[in-house]
């Protein structure tokens, strides 16, 4: 997923409950990346630790010379970006996860925290040093699955763009009006949000009109976050694709493009034609 940010490509993914069954399905799609979701579905560490292991193709493994899954797995976790509730991230890196997705982040200094929660600590005056990190030192199940020793694991384990060798994305859901709204400040002044998805179903509720996709005022909204993304050369998502809206998704820029939470959409083949992939 990253790679294809760095390209200026389009990158392609789903939502994924993290089941056994469906993560053969998507590891073994022509995605870039998936999402565990364990917002709106139970947080169950156990199941996302057997889940990741599923990633894994050995064969895959051996022709590509990498030990790292094809499809980058990431976790859209279950607490608000107004909670703030750190540790979590510290459970689901410390697996292997290659990133995390925040929901309902609103603030600057809501971002902040979701971004630090990524970074270890590192002495004050450091390259990069903010936002300063605050993840807890745990990585030996982290190495183990990304195929590297605990000092290789240091050194790739920051969040990208901050580092630019770094391969931790740290991702955003903009779901509320106020996050859109206080967008352009977010991406001002954060650094290491690598990911904007726009969070359209919330969105339309909090607009009072509830999942109105349509609606004139809820597709100026969607422009707008997009624009602001683009202003600052932030990776903006699009939440719902299909075969019907595939191509105009792409036409208008968005450079993460999922299906609604299953384990593939029809458009995939389509969409990476489309866009090149």
């Amino acid at each position: 997923m990253i790679r294809a940010f760095e390209n200026g490509q389009t990158a392609f993914g789903t939502f994924v409950a993290p089941e056994i069954s469906d993560t053969q399905a998507v590891a073994a799609a022509p995605y870039d990346g998936i999402i565990f979701e364990m917002e709106h579905n139970p947080y169950d560490i156990t199941k996302l630790r057997h889940a990741l292991q599923y990633m894994l193709d050995r064969r895959e493994l051996t022709e590509a010379g990498s030990p790292a899954p094809r499809v980058t797995p990431m976790v859209r976790v279950p607490v608000n970006g107004g909670e703030m509730s750190q540790w979590i991230a510290k459970q689901v890196l410390d697996l292997g996860v290659y990133g995390i997705i925040w929901p309902h982040v609103c603030t600057v200094e809501q971002a902040k925290a979701a971004v630090a929660a990524c970074r270890y600590a590192r002495p004050r005056g450091a390259p990069n040093y903010e936002p300063a990190g605050q993840r807890g030192d745990g990585p030996r199940v982290a190495a183990r699955y990304w195929g590297v020793s605990q000092a290789e694991y240091y050194r790739k384990a920051d969040v990208w763009p901050i580092d630019p060798e770094g391969e931790i994305l740290v991702g955003m859901m903009c779901e509320k009006v106020e996050a859109m709204e206080n967008l352009e400040d977010i991406l001002s002044q954060v650094p290491g949000i690598g990911l904007v998805i726009i969070g359209e179903g919330d969105l339309s509720q909090n607009m009072g009109y509830p999942r109105q996709y349509d609606h004139p005022e809820v597709v100026a909204a969607m422009t707008r976050i997009r624009e602001t993304c683009h202003r600052h050369n932030v990776a903006c998502g699009h939440p719902h694709v299909d075969t019907r809206n595939i191509e105009d998704v792409l036409a208008k820029g968005y450079r993460w493009v999922q299906s609604a939470p299953v384990t593939s959409f029809p458009g995939l083949t389509q969409g990476r034609q489309l866009a090149g992939r």
